[in-house]
Formats: C-alpha cells, structure tokens, sequence
C-alpha cells in the first residue's frame, strides 16, 4: 500500500536517508526504531509527506506522492494520512472537542453535527468522555496526547503515523497510548510507529532497524 523506493534525503550537505526502500502493508503495525540520528524520524517524515525526497519515489495505492502537487499533498493530509507527534500539538485555547474537530474548522462554514458527534465518539475511544469542554491546560500529559489520537483518528485514516508518541509520557501512559494504537491497528488501520523503546517495538507486527541512514534489519517483505 505504501513505499519508499531507493530514497535518499540530505540535510544541506549531511545524508540522513541512504538509498532507503520500505514497504508497508495495508492494515499493517510496522515500528521503526534505531539509534537517535539514524534516521527513522526522517523516514517517516518523508512517508508521510511531510518531507519530500531527493531522490527516490514514495508510493501510495501506487500514486507517486514524491510528485504530487500541494493540492494533492494537502488532501491526502486531510484524508487518507494522519500523524501523532511526541509533543501533542494541541491548540491551547481551544478545547479538547475543538481540537479534535481541528481539521474539519474552517472560517467559511460552521462545523457539522455529524464531524462533532464523530469528534466526541473518538474522544470517549481514547477514554475522555466528560472531559470534551476542557482546556490543554486542564489535562495531563496523557490526557493531551490521547486528544491528540483522537484528533487523528477523527478523520478516519487508513494510515497513522506516529512520531516516537510515548516519548515524553510515564510508563503507565505510554502504555496506554500504545494500547490505543494496537486497539486502531486491529480496526484495519496501517499503523507505522517510530519509537526508541524496544519493549513497544515489540508489539508490532514487524521491526524496520535503522542505522547510519540505512534499513540494516527489516521483519517484513521486500519491497
């Protein structure tokens, strides 16, 4: 469903991908984990359109993202891609219901009934019911990133990227958090993962190891 095929991305004159080809399967839980600097958060920037690629092609239900316009960019951000960062991005003077309903706010027209229903049903998924009328400010940590999963999944992606998502989270957190990822993987969403910790590198279907800006290890299919 999506691949990176002999990608390579610089940063001035630093290579941070090398020659990288990875494919992930629709419905799949793919973690990518290595060493800080070798590359996996860059890789799933470039997955995921944030990034473009100097060389190389990223493909998605075989369309060339790596040659979409912004236009394009931006529907398939709006659409089929969603993404969770280590710092959960909340808007702070917004609730936790409009954040949710963040993607779906626009100046021109009000927000639907049916987008604010689907934003409360996705808030009590991730175990905030009672707390939609609340400030950023007024959660914890782990309240504001499970507002953050909502606020991906509230557009039903077919692929949520996250961005090492229990990085600034306690143990007990960050499990939980991974447990709402393993709850959205089973519904059929493609989940691909950074994350340092080997222990939730675990729970996924398959481990992509990076090193030096190049795939040393994969679990999964060639591409």
């Amino acid at each position: 469903m999506l691949q990176a095929l002999n990608v390579s991305k610089s940063f001035g004159d630093t290579p941070v991908l090398r020659d990288v080809s990875v494919c992930v399967g629709a419905g799949e839980f793919a973690c990518v984990v290595g060493r800080s600097g070798s590359g996996k958060s860059t890789l799933l920037n470039v997955l995921s359109s944030l990034l473009r690629p100097d060389q190389g092609r990223v493909l998605y239900r075989e369309r060339e993202v790596s040659a979409m316009g912004e236009g394009e960019l931006n529907a398939l951000r709006h659409g089929d891609f969603s993404m969770i960062f280590q710092l959960h991005h909340l808007l702070p003077y917004l609730t936790a219901l409009e954040n949710v309903m963040l993607p779906y706010m626009n100046s021109l027209r009000p927000v639907s009934g049916e987008t604010r229903d689907k934003a409360r049903e996705c808030l009590a998924r991730v175990g905030l019911a009672g707390k939609e009328e609340r400030l950023p400010g007024k959660l914890s940590g782990g309240e504001q990133q499970r507002v953050a999963i909502a606020r991906a999944l509230v557009k039903s992606p077919s692929v949520l990227f996250a961005d090492e998502p229990t990085g600034s989270l306690d143990k007990k957190n960050g499990d939980a958090v991974i447990e709402l990822l393993r709850d959205v993987h089973r519904d059929g969403v493609a989940v691909v993962m950074v994350t340092h910790d080997l222990g939730y590198a675990k729970l996924a279907d398959r481990t992509v190891v990076m090193e030096d800006g190049q795939v040393v290890e994969d679990g999964g299919p060639g591409c």
